[in-house]
C-alpha cells in the first residue's frame, strides 16, 4: 500500500512590509527596472482592430494599472474579484462612488461629523433629487437612518472627531436592506484597517495623506468589491476625466514601498503624543483610539490593526490654541494629515467642521518620539505661561 500524498502546505500569508515593497511590481525583465518608469501617453498605437488594454490615455495607463495592482493587493489581499480604480484625488473619489451610485429619487446617508466636504457632496445629490439623511458616526447612529438606503458612507475614524463606528455591525445591517455600503479608509490606511475585509462594497480614500506620506502628491483611490462595481466607478472616471497623472501615479506607487516603516513610527508616535497629553490638566477632549481610555478604544481595537496617525485634542480657546500652535518647532502648520513630518492645525479656522475654537488636529509624523513628545510638551508649556 502506497504513501498517502503529504498535504500541500497552505499558501503563505505575507507581512505586510513584505507585502508593501512588492506591490504592484511586473514579472521581473532582464535589463528593466523592477518598477517601470511612468508613461506619458495621450494615445497608444492602435492599427486595425481596437483591442488590447491601452488605447487613449483618459481610459487605462499602464502606470495606474500597476499602482491599481499594488493598492488591491494592500486593501484587498486573498479577496479574489476586488478591483481598484485611481483617481486625481480623494474628492474626486468620493464624488465617484456617491454619484455614480445613487440616482434621482432614491437615498443616501452620510455622517455629519465627517470630513468637511461632504457637506459640499450633499448640496451635488440633492440637486440630482437624491435624498440626503445624516447621523453621527460614534455609536453607531447611522443605523436609525438607514432604513431603504442605497448607499450608506462611512468615515471611521472620523475625521476630525476620531469616532468610530462598528463597521461589521453596519454592513449587516445595511446588506440585510439591500444598501450598499462604503467606508472612507484615508485615516486608518490599508495597514490600519481594511473595510472589505470587514464586509464593505467600497473601501476609498485620499492617498495624499498616509497612503503615500510625503505630501507631494494628489491623489484617490476606490477599491470595489467585485467587477461590476467597479466598472460602473472607472466609467464615471471616464466620463468625467478624474483622472491621475502618470507622474503622480508613479510617485504615489514609488512611495507605497515605505508605507509599513512610516506607519508604525507614526502610530507609535500619534500614542506616545496622546499619553503625554493625557496628563495635562490644560487639555481638554483628547481622542485618539489607540488609548485604553478613549470612548472608541473597544470598538477600534476589534477592526483596526493600528489606530492612525491623528490626535485630536482642545485648548481652552483661539488664543491659546494659536500661541501652542507658534510655540511648535517639529510641527508644520498645515491642513493635512498622515506625513513623514509632523503636522497641526487649528481647525475650526476653516468654518465647516461642528469643533471648539481651541480644537487641534494634531498628525504625527515620523520624527524620534522623544523629539516630538518633548517639543508638543513644551508648546503647551509656553502657551500657558503668556495666558
Amino acid at each position: 500500500m502506497s504513501a498517502p500524498d503529504p498535504v500541500p502546505p497552505k499558501a503563505e500569508r505575507l507581512g505586510d512590509g513584505t507585502v508593501a515593497v512588492r506591490a504592484g511590481l511586473p514579472e521581473p525583465v532582464k535589463n528593466e527596472p523592477p518598477l517601470p518608469g511612468p508613461v506619458f501617453a495621450a494615445h497608444f498605437h492602435l492599427p486595425g482592430d481596437v483591442e488590447g488594454p491601452y488605447a487613449y490615455g483618459r481610459d487605462t495607463n499602464p502606470t495606474w494599472t500597476l499602482l491599481e495592482r499594488a493598492i488591491g493587493e494592500l486593501e484587498a489581499p486573498g479577496l479574489n474579484g476586488a478591483d481598484t480604480v485611481v483617481f486625481a484625488s480623494g474628492m474626486a473619489a468620493v464624488s465617484a462612488v456617491l454619484l455614480s451610485q445613487a440616482r434621482a429619487g432614491e437615498t443616501v446617508v452620510l455622517p455629519d461629523d465627517g470630513y468637511q466636504a461632504l457637506p459640499l457632496v450633499r448640496e451635488q445629490l440633492e440637486a440630482y433629487g437624491v435624498h440626503v439623511r445624516t447621523a453621527p458616526t460614534g455609536e453607531d447612529a447611522q443605523l436609525s437612518v438607514l432604513d431603504g438606503a442605497r448607499l450608506l458612507w462611512l468615515e471611521t475614524p472620523s475625521n476630525p472627531g476620531l469616532d468610530v463606528c462598528d463597521v461589521r455591525r453596519l454592513v449587516d445591517a445595511a446588506h440585510a436592506g439591500g444598501t450598499l455600503v462604503a467606508v472612507d479608509n484615508t485615516l486608518a490606511t490599508p495597514l490600519g484597517q481594511r473595510p472589505l475585509e470587514l464586509g464593505a462594497d467600497f473601501s476609498v480614500a485620499s492617498g495624499t495623506k498616509g497612503l503615500t506620506g510625503h505630501g507631494d502628491l494628489l491623489l484617490g483611490y476606490v477599491v470595489c468589491r467585485n467587477a461590476e462595481l467597479a466598472a460602473g466607478i472607472r466609467r464615471w472616471r471616464k466620463v468625467v476625466g478624474a483622472i491621475p497623472g502618470p507622474m503622480e501615479a508613479w510617485l504615489a506607487h514609488r512611495s507605497l514601498s515605505t508605507i509599513q516603516l512610516r506607519a508604525q513610527r507614526q502610530w507609535a508616535n500619534a500614542l506616545a503624543v496622546a499619553e503625554a497629553l493625557a496628563d495635562r490638566g490644560d487639555v481638554t477632549g483628547l481622542r485618539y483610539p489607540g488609548l485604553p481610555s478613549d470612548p472608541s478604544h473597544k470598538t477600534a481595537a476589534r477592526q483596526m490593526r493600528g489606530f492612525g496617525s491623528v490626535v485630536s485634542f482642545t485648548l481652552a480657546d483661539r488664543a491659546h490654541a494659536e500661541r501652542f500652535m507658534a510655540a511648535l518647532r517639529l510641527v508644520e502648520d498645515a491642513t493635512s494629515f498622515g506625513g513623514v513630518r509632523s503636522t497641526a492645525e487649528r481647525r475650526r479656522r476653516w468654518g465647516g467642521d461642528a469643533v471648539p475654537e481651541g480644537f487641534i488636529r494634531f498628525s504625527a509624523g515620523a520624527e524620534d518620539t522623544e523629539d516630538l513628545v518633548a517639543d508638543v510638551l513644551r508648546a503647551l508649556d509656553l502657551a500657558a505661561a503668556k495666558s
